[in-house]
């Protein structure tokens, strides 16, 4: 089947002497693997287009049965040519894309996903900077268009709060063993990450061995829900980034 639909390129690795395996999260068919033939030659059409990061127009031939699917053509919509320059925009996009490499299964289609990252994408591509606690922010996000969403107990004061991993919850009682006391900052912030949208969240000041620990226990909440969920290799670029905050 022919298929002309849009495409966030999450991973690349070289096959053979000219061609390349790319795993993006495409629009239509969720997670897939696409072959770009002959992309590595000079000439090839594709050449500047196949990079990590961007957000493709493609058109390839789908066949459920097959493992990797050929790709026929690609365009850009939206370009990584903005972080190649910025360190930090850099490490936000591949701890995202990585991240979000891990959150659905080969060819499970979420559209919902897509659409948040790509709009991510392209946001994070056009602000002047970033903060890197919009990381744990896409974390969140994504745990809610996953259907596994966290919520929050309405409590007089964001002291002696709790996530509990098993629950999904956050609130002043110590539940399980699996429950994470949580700082005055972590609980703010999450508050505002499940009750609102705005970018404000990133005043809030979260950083350093906060925003590290914050970020390690929504790890853990993933484990709990994707089996196979991984540690990120992309974690030692981040944490680079950190020490400029």
């Amino acid at each position: 089947m022919i298929t002309h639909t849009q495409a966030i390129i999450l991973k690349s690795v070289d096959y053979q002497d000219s061609s390349k395996i790319l795993t993006v999260l495409s629009q239509k068919h969720g997670k897939i693997a696409l072959i770009a033939r002959g992309v590595k030659r000079p000439k090839s059409k594709l050449a500047g287009v196949i990079e990590i990061g961007n957000i493709l127009d493609v058109v390839y031939y789908y066949k459920s049965s097959r493992s990797v699917q050929s790709l026929t053509e690609a365009s850009i919509n939206s370009g990584s040519l903005a972080f190649r320059s910025d360190f930090h925009k850099a490490a936000i996009l591949y701890s995202v894309l990585e991240f979000s490499s891990q959150l659905i299964h080969e060819n499970e289609e979420n559209s919902s996903l897509f659409n948040f990252l790509s709009t991510f994408i392209t946001w994070l591509a056009k602000v002047d900077s970033v903060d890197p606690s919009i990381f744990p922010y896409i974390q969140v996000r994504c745990a809610e268009l996953l259907g596994f969403n966290i919520s929050f107990d309405e409590a007089d004061t964001f002291n002696n709060m709790f996530f509990d991993i098993s629950h999904g919850q956050v609130s002043q009682n110590y539940q399980t063993e699996l429950s994470y006391k949580l700082t005055v900052k972590q609980s703010r912030f999450l508050h505002l990450a499940i009750s609102s949208r705005s970018m404000s969240i990133l005043q809030l000041g979260l950083a350093g061995s906060e925003l590290k620990q914050l970020i390690h226990h929504l790890d853990v909440y993933y484990k709990y829900h994707i089996d196979g969920y991984q540690d990120r290799k992309s974690d030692s670029i981040f944490d680079q980034m950190l020490k400029d905050f």
